[in-house]
């Protein structure tokens, strides 16, 4: 009966390689999409192009590109973080397409000097009490939303079910303490399968979006670049 354990015990102690890693996001994916609204090969593609797009960034550069953020959810690859220039900016956005798993890119990174270790750790601590909010919230299911920080700007991505979990997801991140503004790119579910009302013409299924219907608290600025709903 002891040989497993030393198995097991080896096992633990070898180093991970890239091979490796790779394998246990995918399994860890697997995992958490038997929870989620969204299939397990989603959320395998997910986690394999956030970790080809940060790898190919800090092979690249690690520092210019140390300070960028890679979420993805959905096929949309969310860019946070500093970088030094605007030419480095255009880059980091250039190498998210790079990945074949990419279906969108919001580049949210802001061309700054560094923020420091302290910086970075208060934007994970407002991370991590958002995430806190959310999965308290009886009205919310929290596993299918990402939160991401910057600068005390929450970006908040993944699936709500209706455009009022969205908003409620949103009033919960913003009174979090240190919280600057709230930012959604959450696709809403049910304006993508939402059947379409009875018709004599052949029903025309509507395209999946990243965006519920705007109201006069959003930014409606038109912008070459996609643009999250601020709250």
């Amino acid at each position: 009966m002891r040989a497993p354990l030393v198995l097991l015990s080896l096992i633990a102690l070898l180093p991970l390689t890239n091979c490796a890693v790779a394998a246990v996001g995918a399994v860890g994916a697997a995992g958490l999409a038997a929870s989620k609204d969204q299939t397990v090969g989603q959320s395998i593609d997910d986690t394999a192009a956030s970790n080809e797009i940060k790898g190919r960034l800090i092979s690249e550069s690690s520092s210019r590109f140390g300070e960028v953020d890679v979420e993805v959810a959905g096929g949309l690859v969310l860019l946070t973080g500093r970088v030094y220039s605007a030419e480095d900016r255009t880059r980091a956005e250039g190498v998210a397409w790079t990945s074949m798993y990419t279906q969108d890119v919001a580049n949210e990174v802001k061309i700054e000097q560094p923020g420091g270790f302290f910086a970075n750790v208060a934007d994970e601590i407002i991370s991590g009490r958002v995430r806190s909010r959310l999965i308290g919230s009886g009205t919310v299911k929290s596993i299918n939303f990402n939160v991401e920080t910057y600068n005390g700007v929450v970006y908040l991505m993944g699936i709500a079910r209706t455009p009022e979990e969205l908003r409620r997801a949103a009033e919960e991140a913003s009174v979090v303490g240190g919280v600057k503004q709230v930012v959604s790119y959450v696709r809403v579910v049910d304006e993508v399968v939402r059947p379409a009302a009875p018709t004599t013409q052949m029903p025309v299924s509507p395209s999946p979006s990243y965006q519920s219907q705007p109201d006069t608290s959003y930014d409606s600025q038109a912008l070459p670049e996609l643009r999250g709903v601020s709250y």
